[in-house]
């Protein structure tokens, strides 16, 4: 079921979270990161036909703002035992084979997925050095195809979210009009779907 994000308040203070990286198990902890680099945090997940549409956009942004200061860390929060596509160990093979070289954690609980009011895979949040939150929306407006009837439409450029990296990079406000990232629902645990999901 395709949805949209939520939309978070602009200038929300960014969760703090402590979850395993899908590699190596070991936890990563959101104080560890550098306190003067603004952080883009992107929810996604293995199998998600809108994720594997932006993943060599993602991996390029991700490449060419990194040696300008842009922290990047994926959360993958889908309940594994109806989806085990969407595993740790699966998802890390699709991080290395999409080229995606920034950190991707496991949020099991799902806690740090409703911290953020994430909705859906890609959910971006780019927040500022500050930690308070600048743009959250689309990468670009271009969607996966879905056949012959359903073409890929839109300009796969990642425009809508490296201008807003570049402004917070430059020490300047995101744009202020940010359209709803669009992709498939987080899959909750039976139970544990938050109050904005539906």
């Amino acid at each position: 079921m395709a949805v949209s994000s939520t939309m978070l308040a602009l200038g929300t203070p960014m969760p703090t979270f402590k979850l395993p990286d899908v590699r190596s198990g070991i936890p990563m902890d959101s104080d560890s990161l550098p306190a003067d680099r603004p952080v883009l945090v992107v929810f996604l997940c293995a199998h998600c036909p809108y994720v594997v549409h932006i993943q060599p956009t993602l991996a390029q942004i991700a490449a060419d703002y990194a040696p300008q200061g842009l922290s990047v860390v994926g959360i993958t929060s889908n309940d594994v035992l109806q989806y085990p596509q969407d595993a740790p160990e699966l998802t890390a093979q699709m991080a290395d084979s999409a080229g995606l070289r920034f950190p991707v954690l496991y949020d099991e609980s799902q806690a740090v997925a409703k911290a953020f009011t994430a909705a859906c895979t890609p959910d971006f949040f780019l927040f500022s050095p500050s930690r308070q939150l600048a743009y959250r929306g689309q990468i670009d407006d271009s969607r996966p195809g879905r056949g012959a009837d359903r073409p890929e439409k839109g300009a796969r450029d990642g425009r809508h979210l490296r201008e807003a990296i570049e402004a917070v990079l430059s020490g300047q406000p995101a744009p202020a009009e940010q359209f709803p990232s669009i992709g498939c629902n987080i899959k909750w645990k039976p139970g544990n779907a938050p109050a904005y999901f539906g």
